[in-house]
């Protein structure tokens, strides 16, 4: 037999600090903040990005829900966000927030091909890729 995937539901990322967290990636990367209750009955805490089905699940370092990652710790991350912003405005976007572009643009190669990318980190230290398609 062969599991065919179809698509990532969610991804959790470890966090110091969870509003610092949800405030940068509504300010810096256009995110919504979601809140959620879970089945354990917990209040947990995501992000929404774009208008997609698609989510970044927030656990504090301090206290990881579990089941959790063998080492869930901040700043572990390396994440890559296809955008389509032009790449000139994002760049602009990041100056007057004064977010530091550590590398790019630079070319890579994306899942559907060639990209043209940026890097940054959030407030953890995770490596955020936003890339534009060629």
């Amino acid at each position: 037999m062969t599991i065919h995937l179809e698509r990532l539901d969610h991804l959790v990322l470890t966090v110091a600090d969870i509003q610092r967290t949800c405030d940068f990636y509504v300010s810096v990367l256009g995110c919504q903040v979601l809140h959620f209750d879970s089945s354990d009955g917990s209040s947990r805490v995501a992000l929404r990005i774009g208008n997609h089905a698609q989510k970044i699940t927030l656990h504090p370092a301090a206290h990881p829900f579990l089941p959790a990652a063998k080492v869930p710790q901040p700043g572990s991350a390396d994440l890559c966000f296809i955008t389509s912003t032009p790449l000139d405005s994002v760049t602009a976007h990041f100056a007057a927030l004064n977010v530091s572009i550590l590398e790019g643009p630079v070319q890579r190669t994306g899942t559907l091909g060639p990209i043209l990318s940026v890097y940054i980190r959030d407030p953890d230290g995770n490596l955020i890729e936003v890339a534009s398609t060629l």
